[in-house]
């Protein structure tokens, strides 16, 4: 069969740790885009990132692109998509989307227009008026730039952050995705001591015991193109498989996790336990104030608690200044923290050695990293 054309959306400031994933994965033609990755492939790579890729929000077939000046213009280039090709007789097909600067600015008439085309063009396909859509879904989405439009298919279902392991969190947890860019940032490897002084529901935690370990993060949950009736369910299975030989368990990682509330490390290693990960994980009731490490080298990854998330910002400021004390410059540690706080360097004491700007959804953050150590006189 021909290459399909996929998108998968990420978050803003990652996708070039996107990109580098699906290359090390040996995909086609990645190309890292504001806010996507673009990339070329088959079947058996559409399930494969669907189950291991820790940095994409969702894995989009991309069917079309084209401008679109008029409805008829939209019309006609959704019509000229092989649906059949994707969609059967009895399989539903809902269409949304968004559209920006553009001639076409209502969603609800562009949605009824797409969803018109698919079915002239099943229609005149399949022979038939009128399609029940009481089979597996086929999730259309557009995006309308400027009149140029995007047609997708969703492959994901659920977003792709949605491991399946964290059903209760914490309050404000961090998005799964975002934790495993940051234990990626911190050079994460199976040998690693990871450390979150924050732990909140463990995801941290769990999202670089995941990387560690090279455990798919889609093992244990499931995706809406596994029910679709054009791609042989031999194709899951086997990827499945693949990722189940894959996982490490020789590496050496071990990870802890401290926060002041008891019912956080309870839930912490409830998160760990779906996961698989729980043999990796130790927790302990303690504040940032008694923080310690015996450990020879270690990553302290956080995300500490901000005024827009849970504190008034006098009271974030104040466990940034104890970080900064308790973070000290010490042979094989470095320290990773996310906030959006753009005076943290100040308030902190000293200036990060890189920083990273990343979104915690709608929060506009810094990822502040150290990891330079005290010259010796």
């Amino acid at each position: 069969m021909e290459k399909i054309q996929f998108s998968a959306p990420c978050l803003f400031g990652i996708e070039g740790i996107c990109a580098d994933e699906l290359k090390r994965m040996n995909i086609d033609n990645v190309k890292a885009e504001n806010g996507k990755v673009l990339f070329e492939g088959d079947f058996s790579t559409l399930a494969r990132v669907n189950l291991c890729s820790r940095y994409a929000e969702r894995v989009h077939i991309l069917l079309g692109r084209f401008k679109a000046y008029s409805f008829e213009d939209l019309f006609q280039g959704v019509k000229a998509i092989s649906w059949e090709n994707w969609i059967s007789e009895n399989e539903s097909f809902p269409v949304k989307g968004h559209s920006v600067n553009s001639k076409l600015a209502s969603i609800p008439d562009c949605q009824k227009i797409i969803k018109k085309a698919v079915v002239s063009r099943l229609s005149s396909k399949y022979g038939k008026n009128w399609f029940d859509e009481t089979g597996s879904r086929h999730q259309i989405q557009f995006l309308i730039i400027k009149d140029e439009v995007s047609i997708l298919l969703d492959t994901s279902g659920e977003g792709l952050h949605k491991r399946g392991y964290r059903r209760d969190a914490t309050e404000a947890p961090i998005k799964e995705t975002l934790a495993a860019a940051m234990a990626d940032l911190s050079h994460v490897r199976s040998f690693s001591t990871v450390i979150d002084p924050f732990c909140g529901s463990g995801t941290i935690l769990i999202e670089a015991a995941l990387k560690a370990m090279n455990i798919a993060p889609g093992l244990k949950r499931s995706f809406a193109a596994e029910k679709w009736n054009c791609i042989p369910a031999e194709i899951w299975s086997e990827e499945r498989t693949r990722c189940l030989d894959l996982i490490n368990h020789d590496a050496e990682f071990q990870a802890y996790g401290y926060d002041i509330d008891t019912n956080a490390l309870e839930l912490t290693m409830a998160n760990a336990e779906k996961a698989g990960v729980e043999k990796r994980i130790n927790v302990e009731r303690r504040s940032i104030a008694d923080f310690q490490s015996d450990s020879e080298r270690a990553a302290v990854i956080s995300n500490p608690p901000y005024g827009e998330r849970l504190l008034d910002i006098e009271q974030a400021r104040e466990l940034y200044r104890i970080m900064g004390r308790k973070f000290t410059q010490r042979p094989g540690y470095s320290y990773t923290v996310i906030s959006p706080d753009d005076n943290f360097e100040r308030i902190f004491g000293r200036q990060a050695d890189k920083r990273r700007k990343l979104y915690n959804g709608m929060i506009k953050c810094q990822v502040y990293m150290y990891f330079k150590n005290k010259r010796q006189d």
